[in-house]
């Protein structure tokens, strides 16, 4: 489907889920045989892009990377599988979110190590920003994480303009420093 209009008005949650999963080899390990965050940020990322793209069937951007936990270290040679799908769309931006598994692969134990969530901006090729379908949550926990996807989007936008005012305050004070 095109950007151009023709996509549809709602899509379901369920049709954004998107999976990928890495072994961990020594190059994306610190000192201490960890991964590095930085690399699984950037593995949540991908995860996170690939749910936003199947959503918007539009180029996305990543707009912020809300929050994240790191729970458990995850260990050189550890299968690491990220799971992603849009918790909730607006107008032109979408929440993903993304959990992270390890597997370690002697014993098969599996444990869960990571969450994140993301903001995405669907943007056509000058860039510009597209609109996107509606997110249609259908089950239990994608109505709560769809619900939780708004009160997020409160707190980014209040910390937002909260941040605002902060450097306006603080470009007041260092003018009047300035003053003789």
């Amino acid at each position: 489907m095109s950007s151009t209009g023709t996509s549809p008005a709602a899509r379901t949650v369920a049709s954004t889920q998107s999976e990928m999963t890495e072994i961990i080899l020594p190059n994306d390990t610190n000192t201490l045989g960890n991964l590095l965050g930085g690399r699984l940020m950037h593995f949540i990322d991908l995860t996170g892009a690939m749910a936003a793209y199947r959503h918007a069937r539009t180029n996305v951007v990543t707009a912020a990377m809300d929050h994240i936990d790191f729970i458990r270290p995850v260990q050189l040679g550890d299968l690491v599988t990220l799971r992603s799908s849009v918790n909730r769309a607006f107008n032109t931006s979408m929440e993903v979110g993304v959990k992270v598994w390890a597997e370690h692969t002697r014993t098969g134990e599996i444990v869960h190590v990571a969450s994140a969530y993301l903001v995405f901006v669907a943007i056509d090729d000058k860039g510009h920003r597209q609109h996107v379908p509606e997110a249609v949550p259908e089950t239990p926990d994608e109505i709560r994480r769809f619900e939780g996807a708004l009160r997020r989007r409160e707190h980014r936008e209040a910390e937002a303009v909260r941040r605002h005012h902060a450097k306006l305050a603080t470009a007041a004070e260092e003018e009047a420093a300035s003053r003789p």
